[in-house]
């Protein structure tokens, strides 16, 4: 059988000013470690045989239809602007639309040099591969919007990360790839016309009933204050929320040093270069309002009015803390039985949450055990949530079948951080069964599994990661 991918590309249509065309640069022993049939199969993609699956994934060989491209952005890292970013290590081959009518792209990332990659070498090695791979298609399962992973490649090149790594292509399916960052350059560069083709562009694409760019400027705000609250509610932390890895279309993008807290800590920081904490746990709702402030001053530079413009936006960027509390408050009120929340049960919630920090609760296991009846085992001093629990079980009186709404969203499992690395540490070694393992258990992460129990574990000490790396 041939490997068939329906190509149907809109982004390369665009003016060159948007991207860079080339094809990725070949690797040397390509072979395939892992495969998403599901996700093959609602994009319309017909599977090969292994070795030409590995040459195409492995960025080898171009399939056809394929319109390979770098796309270029801008973007705000840790508060500073660089005017010039871009693609430095991903290929956009093209995109599909699939059975669900959906459009999606196709990248390869680890795919070689490119005009942006400054002095990067273009390429990714296994670990974060796989990190991406395994937590993404878990982000998916747990109905939080996301890029998925179509595929894995082993390249058989080294990669030199503090010592030779093996190299790897991860092939990473998205809404799209346009980032606030891809606004940011055109407005840096005053390039009005592609600003303005760009925004029509994104609204064609994702947001097909707002109107300009304040209508595209508010439907990325509820569609990111909805993101947060689902990261939150499951304690994750993304780590990066650098304007260029903040995706339009409001998906979940670039889990680099991304990771989900055990112990629930509000002020929970992973990622080896967030020195000062900016992308803490609970720094993430007011970080991508500064994210969305960013974009509507990259929008308003194409209206006609910019005074006008700025009122606007200003009206829309400060509304949206209050979008994300109430998108906050109906997670956290399902999370302990509430499917309707009412005036004090935001104060009941947080109550909750200041005691699983006292109590160094596990955050998952803390929520999940809500609904079954050793709840205070997960807490040092259990009569501190048995104090809470009092005026918590008065108030779901009130509620239908609270049980059942808990289990529905509050996951098992979780992608752990000490689990991701017995999981890379297995696969360096050759052994794929952990990865595998873990995708199958994570695909199912509302029910119990009891022959997985052991995943539902916390770290012992010895097994703590303390931090997160970008693997860049």
């Amino acid at each position: 059988m041939t490997l068939h991918i329906p190509f149907d590309n809109t982004y390369a249509q665009l003016a060159p000013q948007f991207y860079s065309k080339q094809a990725p640069e070949p690797v040397s022993a390509p072979r395939l470690l892992a495969f998403n049939n599901d996700l093959a199969q609602l994009m319309g993609i017909t599977p090969g045989d292994l070795p030409e699956m590995a040459e195409v994934f492995g960025g080898n060989r171009i399939p056809e239809g394929a319109d390979p491209l770098a796309q270029l952005y801008a973007g705000h890292q840790f508060g500073n602007f660089n005017p010039q970013l871009g693609d430095g290590r991903a290929i956009l081959l093209g995109e599909t639309i699939g059975s669900d009518g959906k459009r999606r792209d196709i990248q390869l990332k680890g795919s070689g040099r490119t005009p942006y990659s400054r002095q990067g070498d273009g390429r990714a090695w296994l670990g974060p591969v796989l990190r991406e791979y395994v937590v993404s298609e878990a982000m998916h399962a747990l109905g939080i919007p996301t890029t998925r992973a179509l595929a894995a490649v082993e390249t058989g090149d080294p990669v030199w990360r503090e010592g030779a790594k093996p190299g790897a292509v991860l092939t990473r399916v998205a809404a799209s790839h346009l980032r606030v960052g891809t606004f940011q350059i055109f407005a840096a560069r005053g390039d009005v016309a592609a600003l303005q083709r760009l925004t029509q562009y994104a609204i064609d694409r994702h947001y097909p009933d707002a109107q300009g760019p304040m209508g595209l400027l508010r439907a990325v705000r509820d569609a990111q204050a909805r993101l947060v609250a689902q990261w939150m509610s499951v304690g994750f932390i993304h780590g990066v929320m650098n304007t260029d890895n903040c995706a339009i279309s409001g998906e979940t993008i670039d889990y680099g040093p991304c990771a989900f807290m055990d112990t629930y800590n509000p002020s929970q920081v992973f990622s080896s270069i967030d020195r000062m904490g900016r992308y803490a746990y609970d720094n993430q709702p007011g970080i991508i309002v500064w994210n969305l402030a960013q974009l509507a001053t990259a929008l308003i530079q194409q209206l006609d009015d910019p005074q006008a413009g700025v009122e606007e936006a200003t009206e829309i960027v400060h509304a949206m803390p209050g979008v994300i509390e109430r998108e906050w408050l109906s997670r956290f009120a399902a999370k302990v039985g509430i499917a309707r929340p009412q005036e004090g049960d935001m104060a009941l919630i947080e109550d909750l949450l200041e005691r699983m920090a006292a109590g160094q609760a596990d955050f998952t296991n803390a929520f999940r055990a809500l609904a079954g009846e050793n709840a205070s085992d997960q807490f040092l001093d259990p009569a501190a949530f048995d104090s809470w629990a009092m005026g918590w079980r008065q108030r779901l009186e009130t509620e239908e079948n609270p049980e059942a709404l808990m289990r529905q969203i509050n996951p098992a499992f979780i992608p752990r951080n000490h689990r991701i690395e017995e999981m890379i540490a297995a696969a360096v070694d050759g052994d794929m069964a952990p990865f595998e393992r873990l995708n199958l258990v994570l695909a199912r992460p509302f029910e119990d599994q009891p022959e997985h129990a052991e995943l539902k574990n916390p770290p012992r000490p010895e097994e703590v990661v303390a931090a997160t790396f970008c693997g860049t």
